[in-house]
């Protein structure tokens, strides 16, 4: 049966969506097509193992019983499942193309999230890249904006401290019980106290890697109408949240630092790549005055609609063989591919479902997509 637009899903359809989630190879954009092809999470489960074989790979998919358990250890933790689409899911994040289809979080029920602006910068901030932190975090709070970080050393904890009493969001790259740095213990604890909210996507009992922290960023920057960069290096996470906030539409704000210091290279260069140059919180909230972003992915459907299983032939070996030869290791737009290789909308995807399925591509900011090396 199809989804009400707006509706709180079951809990029978809140396990199933944990449940295709967290198969491996399924990621937000390959859960978004496998739920536009078979209208329901419960059938793109069964639909699976004939997807998967095409390509030569087995599924393992998790069982009920494990996203039954999953679910009541979220809310052992006075947590709980929100999923896309859902009213309290948050709205400025579900804009994105790669928006994760279920969060874990804990608090914030009554936090402001479609008013909401994240501050990043460097874990080994300066004393007055701290105070600059603080001072814009708490006159954003001030104007009724909700602070978000990453709950880091440094700059995250500065903001998400200053922001205590107006409203702050914390978001982990593991688990909602997994806190990191552990130092960061009691100001997580903090943040709940304050009303405020831990957010991650990862499975309960996650140990974040280091590759999860740029997928977290992503989410610090969906959650926000723009980014404040506080200090950062030339190379460093703050900057590739800074790039995914401008692919998602957002405003890229950089605090000007010393050329001496190399915790300002990276505001620095964004300052001269457009970023707007903000010295106060009244800077931050001028450039915000422009209308919010708008929802963008290609060949993604409308989280807002219900959805319809879609038709179409299933793909031949020749089909296989054209779009093979369209892709390679340079990420393009799934468009292009479909005018290359000359196939239908619906061969394209299904055929990328498949050789995602097998782990033989990858997404950039969900809507571009390469072979693996």
């Amino acid at each position: 049966m199809a989804r009400v637009a707006g509706t709180r899903l079951t809990a029978s359809q809140k396990v199933a969506w944990l449940r295709l989630i967290r198969t491996e190879n399924v990621g937000p954009v390959t859960f978004r097509q496998l739920l536009r092809r078979a209208g329901s999470a419960e059938q793109a489960i069964l639909d699976l193992p004939g997807l998967a074989s095409r390509v030569g790979v087995g599924t393992q998919i998790p069982t009920v019983s494990a996203a039954e358990d999953e679910i009541a250890s979220v809310e052992k933790l006075g947590g709980r499942f929100v999923a896309l689409g859902e009213p309290d899911y948050p709205t400025l994040l579900g804009y994105i193309a790669d928006a994760p289809p279920l969060l874990s979080v804990v608090g914030g029920e009554r936090l402001r999230l479609d008013q909401a602006v994240s501050i990043v910068g460097a874990r080994n901030a300066s004393a007055a890249g701290q105070r600059m932190t603080e001072i814009l975090a708490k006159g954003l709070g001030a104007a009724g904006l909700t602070v978000v970080s990453g709950l880091a050393r440094g700059i995250d904890t500065a903001a998400h401290k200053a922001a205590l009493l107006t409203g702050t969001a914390a978001v982990l790259a593991g688990g909602i019980d997994q806190i990191y740095p552990e130092e960061n213990i009691p100001l997580a604890r903090a943040v709940l106290e304050h009303g405020g909210m831990l957010i991650s996507e990862m499975p309960y009992g996650w140990q974040p890697r280091a590759q999860d922290f740029p997928r977290r960023n992503r989410i610090v920057a969906g959650l926000a109408l723009g980014v404040v960069v506080v200090e950062a290096a030339k190379r460093s996470g703050s900057l590739i949240t800074a790039r995914l906030a401008l692919e998602q539409d957002r405003e890229v704000f950089a605090v000007p630092g010393s050329p001496l210091d190399p915790r300002a290279e990276g505001v620095n260069h964004l300052i001269q790549q457009g970023a707007r140059l903000v010295t106060s919180a009244e800077d931050v909230i001028e450039g915000l005055s422009r209308p919010g972003p708008t929802p963008s992915g290609l060949l993604e459907p409308d989280w807002g609609q219900d959805f319809e299983p879609s038709a179409g032939l299933e793909p031949g070996s020749g089909d296989r063989a054209r779009l093979m030869e369209a892709l390679s290791v340079t990420p393009v737009p799934v468009d292009n591919l479909v005018t290359t290789a000359g196939l239908p909308v619906s061969t394209v995807q299904t055929l990328l479902l498949e050789l995602d399925l097998a782990g033989r591509i990858e997404w950039s900011s969900g809507q571009l997509v390469a072979l693996k090396p």
